[in-house]
């Protein structure tokens, strides 16, 4: 095996995905698995979780492993990180993906849509991370990526909870590199801006989604799959001196 090869090489390493069961986590945990890593995924749907399983998986000798659970549910959370230990007896690399958003502007945000975007965007993540972390350290390797948006950088109207929600996550990364680099962990945001998935797909008008391909450098939505090569060069060797970093994948719209 060459060099660049083994630096992507992620045979013997486990990957959980939450949100995997769909669009840009679905993707990463297929480009996980395509490198070699064995797979755990998490939604709250279970027949659409199994068929993206068998999915991500077809054709490979990787281990799989389907957890049904709702990430705003803090007993959830907990099980997730218990099965993935049982059942597969480590966890390497993390993907904290789960998240949603619900367009409201200021003064008309509901205190019951703020709390479910922070236990969903936040809380979830560090209650994950923090039951993942231990075995982390005890092995000195770990990679952990925080899925957030370029609207934890930049903003739009209607979007308030959601960008303190992401914006927070690029805190909570930074700390948590400080916390865990002695430990061989890397910890690091990738915060994608306009790829058309089912959320986007269902707030946006079609003359927004319009506006939003205008406003990248490229012309043009991403697809789900152009996130997988920013994940592996986080979750690998690749990426080894890269932590406590957003990186935005946006096709150039923050850069206008």
């Amino acid at each position: 095996m060459n060099l660049i090869n083994s630096l992507f090489n992620l045979r013997g390493k486990v990957a959980l995905v939450t949100g995997g069961s769909k669009g840009l986590g679905k993707a990463m945990a297929k480009g996980l698995a395509d490198a070699g890593a064995d797979i755990v995924i998490s939604s709250r749907h279970e027949d659409e979780l199994h068929r993206a399983l068998d999915e991500i998986l077809a054709g490979k000798p990787n281990r799989g492993l389907a957890v049904v659970a709702d990430m705003t549910r803090r007993d959830d959370v907990d099980r997730l990180a218990r099965r993935a230990l049982e059942e597969m007896g480590r966890v390497d690399i993390l993907i904290n993906n789960a998240g949603s958003n619900i367009p409201q502007i200021t003064e008309e945000i509901r205190d019951a849509d703020w709390d479910y975007l922070l236990e969903l965007n936040l809380t979830s993540i560090m209650r994950l991370t923090r039951a993942l972390v231990p075995q982390m350290k005890e092995r000195r390797w770990g990679r952990i990526i925080h899925i957030s948006s370029i609207m934890g950088v930049i903003s739009i109207p209607g979007r308030s909870a959601y960008s303190a929600t992401k914006a927070a996550l690029h805190g909570l990364c930074r700390a948590q590199s400080a916390e865990l680099g002695a430990y061989g962990i890397t910890v690091n945001c990738i915060a994608p801006g306009p790829f058309l998935t089912e959320l986007p797909a269902r707030l946006l008008t079609e003359e927004q989604r319009q506006r939003f391909s205008e406003r990248t450098n490229l012309g043009r939505w991403g697809e789900p799959e152009e996130l997988i090569g920013p994940v592996l060069l986080l979750a690998s060797d690749a990426g080894s001196y890269i932590t406590g970093q957003v990186l935005l994948v946006d096709g150039g719209f923050t850069a206008r």
